[in-house]
């Protein structure tokens, strides 16, 4: 066995001295260093992460297995993304992130690595470093927390938008808001519903960087501990396979996770990850690709925002192995996972224990599923929506535009009583794209004005070059690409522009002559840079467009590529 890290500890005289004799300061013995593979165990632990809090229990509980099966564990920090705290936005940081991942392990004597993550940018800033190195890599997400309950009901966190919404029409006291919240959040892990963070975590399994029921056993739940200790002793086998991610993530993993993310009706932010991931490790996927391999799949998990359940009832009614053995006849059965075993081999044996959490592709939940990608002279290069949280009704709709020039715009006169906006009309959102806002932050979900809601009106067709949270819903147009900030089409929608969407035939058409927009065009100017120094600069610089996955230019492919040097 050739380990990366008998660079380090295999060496002779002084540099050898060096590299031992501060290990054990910390208590390690002289055998550990004697050939046994190193596991680095990347941890995004954070009290301002509060979805991966409990991420020092998982690391020990990692330690224990990778002992177990003669691996010497070594635990550190990068980075952590708490999505609820973070501004402008945790999406800002992906890349930071990501480029803290890969030097770590690069610069390091590690043979293999565990990613510990769970809050939303947490997996795709991990998976997407890890790739960039191309060592055998195995994924543990954090968990979902338990649902909540509030008044005699279930909560999670896709009812946040529903309490705002109750909040402003006076149907609940600010002191039964303050009260629901302490019901939501109430033990370790993030979001119950299927929002990015559970996508995510669907989406590693998905991709078979995890162990199968990694994406939706419970935080709270011992058996989390478990699936991370069986980790820790896996990963151990896999450097001595020689099993890294690019071994893993071929063609057929990423198809496997884009079928498996219709299934489960995940959040459209999976998109802009997937894209990312795939251009680190050297994977052609493009933005039709979601469309192409996410049509005719029907939604089979009913789980919020696009059904009623949470993440633990996905569990208990058999997991994600369950709901991939239902769609086999659509998946590619031999992709390779990190446990040795194809995707197929995984599922073999499970069951659907609750049929109404987990449907079969004969009787579905919706037949509506999946990324729809829209394209059109508003979006040339593509935009994205969720069908299976939309509205039906407006899936095909034609309405005025009411345009908000930035999120500073639209806060400021969103309840004006004066707003000229009516139940036909389409919300418009500019400068909240990569480049825009920076980070393009999950504001495309946009509020509909008050005066609205008071008529009972619930749903408008909204547009935009940012993202929405995975737990939001509505028929909501997101990553309209290019962005407004670079000079695309959206920089010249103007008031009262007729837009018309249809989803059912993948187009987003601005009524506008070429003439008209070409005089616009003449007068448009770009903002400048929001700081001209530091990571924002630099980002502002080199991200790419939504529809590459926004990574930055410099950081695509090349995986695999050691550069690690002896600095003594």
């Amino acid at each position: 066995m050739n380990l990366r890290s008998s660079n380090w500890f295999g060496r002779k005289g002084k540099d050898g001295f060096i590299y031992r004799a501060w290990m054990k300061n910390q208590g390690i013995p002289t055998d550990m260093f004697e050939g046994k593979p190193v596991i680095g165990i990347c941890n995004t632990w954070s009290e301002l992460t509060p979805c991966n809090a409990h991420f020092r229990d998982l690391a020990e509980a990692v330690k224990k297995g990778v002992l177990e099966a003669g691996g010497v564990p070594v635990e550190f920090p990068v980075m952590s993304l708490g999505e609820t705290l973070v501004k402008p936005t945790a999406m800002l940081y992906r890349n930071l992130v990501s480029m803290d991942v890969e030097e770590s392990i690069r610069a390091n004597p590690i043979d293999g690595v565990v990613l510990l993550c769970g809050c939303d940018k947490t997996t795709p800033s991990l998976v997407m470093g890890a790739c960039s190195v191309n060592l055998p890599t195995l994924v543990i997400s954090g968990g979902p927390m338990l649902k909540g309950h509030w008044k005699g009901r279930d909560i999670g966190t896709s009812d946040v938008w529903r309490f705002d919404v109750a909040s402003k029409l006076g149907e609940i006291t600010p002191a039964e808001f303050l009260e629901a919240e302490a019901c939501m959040a109430r033990t370790q892990g993030h979001c119950a519903v299927m929002g990015t963070a559970s996508t995510m975590a669907a989406m590693v399994e998905a991709l078979g960087l995890s162990l199968p029921n990694n994406a939706s056993i419970p935080a709270a739940d011992a058996r989390r501990k478990v699936l991370s200790q069986l980790s820790g002793r896996r990963i151990v086998e896999m450097v001595k396979q020689d099993l890294t991610l690019s071994r893993i993530l071929t063609r057929k993993a990423f198809e496997n996770a884009i079928r498996v993310n219709a299934a489960i009706g995940g959040s459209t932010n999976f998109v802009i990850h997937l894209l990312a991931i795939a251009g680190r490790i050297g994977v052609d996927l493009e933005l039709d690709d979601f469309d192409r391999f996410s049509r005719e799949v029907p939604l089979l998990a009913n789980i919020q925002p696009s059904g009623q359940h949470y993440m633990e009832d996905l569990y208990y009614a058999g997991g994600l192995p369950a709901l991939i053995k239902e769609m086999s006849a659509i998946i590619h059965l031999d992709a390779i996972t990190v446990n040795g075993k194809t995707i197929g081999e995984n599922c073999q044996g499970a069951e659907i224990y609750n049929p109404d959490v987990i449907s079969t592709m004969d009787r579905p939940f919706k037949a509506e599923s999946g990324i729809v990608v829209v394209k059109g002279n508003l979006a040339p290069d593509g935009a994205v929506m969720k069908p299976s949280a939309a509205s039906p009704q407006l899936l095909k709709h034609s309405g005025r535009a009411v345009v908000f020039e930035n999120i500073e715009d639209y806060h400021a006169r969103i309840d004006d009583p004066e707003l000229d906006i009516d139940g036909n009309s389409i919300m418009v959102l500019k400068n909240v794209g990569p480049r825009g806002y920076p980070g393009m932050a999950e504001v495309g979900n946009m509020a509909l004005p008050k005066k609205l809601l008071e008529q009972g009106i619930t749903d408008l067709v909204r547009i935009s070059d940012g993202r929405m949270s995975g737990t939001g819903f509505g028929t909501v147009v997101l990553h309209v690409s290019p962005e407004a900030a670079v000079g695309g089409p959206l920089a010249l929608v103007r008031n009262g522009d007729m837009i018309t969407l249809d989803a059912h035939k993948r187009s987003l058409e601005l009524h506008v002559s070429q003439e008209e927009l070409d005089l616009r065009r003449a007068i448009w100017a770009p903002s400048e840079p929001v700081q001209s120094r530091g990571y924002v600069h630099l980002y502002q610089m080199h991200v790419e467009q939504a529809h590459l996955g926004a990574d930055m230019d410099f950081l695509k492919g090349g995986s695999g590529k050691d550069v690690s040097r002896d600095s003594h």
